[in-house]
């Protein structure tokens, strides 16, 4: 019986509970968000599933040992943390537990853990006693535009006595974020498309496309196996876009003829994730395995299909997939995830929950490799900046887009999402960079937060990606570039353990420090000269590519051969 539980079982055998204080306001909303609008109170017998997040017992210490096992400069750098290890830091002391269920029990509720630690906990509850004991009011809102409902409120109270003990409750002031997926269709068959695919006849020409073999030269590749078979590549899958084996090995037969075209990848379902093979492609599973397995030669894959047994959050299914990864005794060295948000659709507090996960698991030797997404600085007209998230949590490593690089130097992709974060300040292994970057003056100075962490971290290929899907089609998007580096990486990570060394965890300290000249800056050079003539965005008016680090392609793309010379190998 686990130590959550045992507590909860000592509660319900009689313990004296002292009478509730008053309740103290938690979280709160001012407005309504634009889009939405109240219809009335939630019906009392609605069943909620609210997620608690309880305090962990020393979250900032746990920090500080993803640095000290992250940072080359550091006498600790590589000594991963063991699963044991980064669980005594987050588990919540006993007084926070206890304290959690006295209340629930109290009230006749029960937690259930879904977190390897009891630091999330999921309560069902009734939207009458939710009211009752949250001191809230539970209302239905519609969005406007897609017309899908969802039960909120516009605040919540906690008892006193819980204060220190939980964070937050979700989902409660968070709304959802509109997905265009149609929710009379069957969990197997709803799919969102992030690409517009462009049907493709293949000539064999890096000018106009990118397939395995330009990569391979453009980044110096290997074709050469990875030998370690168990260290393996996570991929990241969400809203029904299956990864289909078939195209796979069209793909591989077209485009890495020197592979087994039967080489494949495991599917591991999250939140009843199904990777169903029949139905139509949406592209995005596609082009995710078929440039991890085509370019991680021998690296064995894994895809996380993350289904949608979780609520409209939109946070639960990061989380969920998050958690899982840290229940398991040996996680990925590399989780590559090409989706997002933007940073405003959630709470600071909620936001960082995740990226604390996040750091859990990089303390544990894993790189988190996100897309820094599509939309450029995401904004339109005069708006202020609009950043992403996962993709600038200090604690994963940003991957943004170029573009050309066969017969014309690399330039920054038109649509390369980047900027500053709003919620993260800085991180100390940026200063340098972002600070060097900043020293120009910046026409539009007062739409970001120079004082934010900066993203991408680095950048690669984003333009015209040949996939298989029921016939060739070309994609673009940084969800094209991040596969590509969390490939770079897995084939680094195969070269150290073939020397007895540690996988490269948490890159980015490592990335902006010995590893800051082993990226693509001759061609970055070229792409600050044509900017000044050529806008390379897409928006009114954005970030342009420098010499150096900038809040386009970061650091720049990567050179296989030259990282692996930063490591000795």
């Amino acid at each position: 019986m686990s130590v959550f539980k045992l507590l909860l079982a000592l509660t319900l055998v009689g313990v004296t509970l002292a009478a509730p204080s008053r309740p103290v306001a938690h979280e709160k909303r001012d407005s309504t968000p634009v889009g939405f609008a109240a219809l009335g109170p939630a019906h009392s017998d609605t069943t909620l599933k609210l997620r608690f997040a309880l305090a962990q017992a020393d979250s900032s210490s746990l920090v500080d040992a993803l640095y000290a096992v992250s940072d080359p400069a550091s006498p600790q750098y590589g000594e991963h943390l063991t699963k044991a290890q980064v669980e005594a830091f987050v588990a919540p002391k006993n007084e926070t537990t206890e304290a959690v269920n006295a209340w629930l029990t109290a009230s006749g509720l029960a937690a259930t853990s879904i977190s390897p630690t009891g630091d999330w906990v999921s309560v069902d509850i009734p939207v009458s006693k939710a009211n009752q004991l949250l001191n809230a009011d539970f209302t239905v809102f519609t969005n406007e535009a897609t017309g899908k409902q969802a039960v909120r409120t516009m605040s919540y109270s906690l008892p006193d006595e819980l204060r220190g003990h939980v964070d937050l409750i979700h989902p409660t002031v968070v709304f959802p974020i509109a997905k265009t997926i149609d929710p009379s269709v069957k969990s197997a068959a709803r799919r969102r498309t992030f690409h517009t695919p462009v049907p493709r006849q293949f000539t064999p020409s890096c000018d106009d496309d990118n397939f395995p073999s330009c990569l391979q030269a453009l980044y110096n590749i290997p074709l050469t196996p990875a030998v370690n078979k168990d260290l393996f590549l996570g991929v990241t899958g969400f809203y029904g876009n299956s990864a289909h084996y078939e195209y796979l090995n069209e793909f591989l037969v077209q485009f890495r003829p020197d592979m087994d075209p039967n080489t494949n990848f495991t599917s591991v379902g999250i939140d009843g994730g199904e990777n169903t093979q029949t139905g139509p492609s949406a592209s995005e599973g596609e082009l995710d395995i078929q440039y991890t397995v085509g370019l991680a030669t021998g690296v064995p894959v894994v895809y996380y299909f993350i289904g949608f047994d979780y609520q409209d959050g939109p946070l639960e299914g990061f989380l969920d997939e998050a958690n899982y990864l840290l229940s398991l005794d040996h996680p990925p060295q590399v989780l590559s995830t090409s989706y997002g948000m933007q940073e405003s659709s959630l709470t600071p507090e909620l936001t960082d929950k995740l990226c604390q996960v996040y750091a859990q698991l990089g303390a544990r030797g894993v790189s988190i490799v996100y897309a820094s997404g599509d939309s450029g600085v995401g904004c339109s007209d005069t708006d202020a900046f609009a950043p992403t998230f996962p993709s600038n949590c200090p604690y994963v490593t940003s991957v943004g887009g170029t573009q050309n690089g066969a017969a014309a130097p690399e330039d920054a992709w038109v649509g390369s999402g980047g900027g500053f974060s709003n919620y993260y300040p800085r991180p100390a292994y940026q200063d340098a960079a972002v600070s060097a970057y900043l020293a120009s003056p910046n026409p539009n100075a007062g739409r970001f937060n120079a004082s934010g962490r900066g993203f991408p971290d680095i950048a690669a290929k984003a333009d015209f990606y040949l996939i298989e899907a029921a016939g060739l089609f070309a994609v673009q998007g940084t969800s094209a570039s991040t596969p590509v580096v969390a490939s770079v990486v897995a084939l680094l990570n195969d070269r150290l353990a073939s020397a007895g060394r540690p996988p490269l965890g948490f890159l980015n300290p490592w990335l902006y420090g010995e590893a800051r000249g082993a990226f693509r800056t001759s061609s970055r050079a070229t792409a600050r000269s044509s900017a000044r003539t050529t806008p390379i965005r897409t928006v009114p008016q954005g970030f342009d590519a420098v010499v150096g680090w900038d809040p386009v392609t970061g650091l720049g793309s990567p050179d296989f051969n030259k990282l692996l010379a930063v490591l000795g190998l």
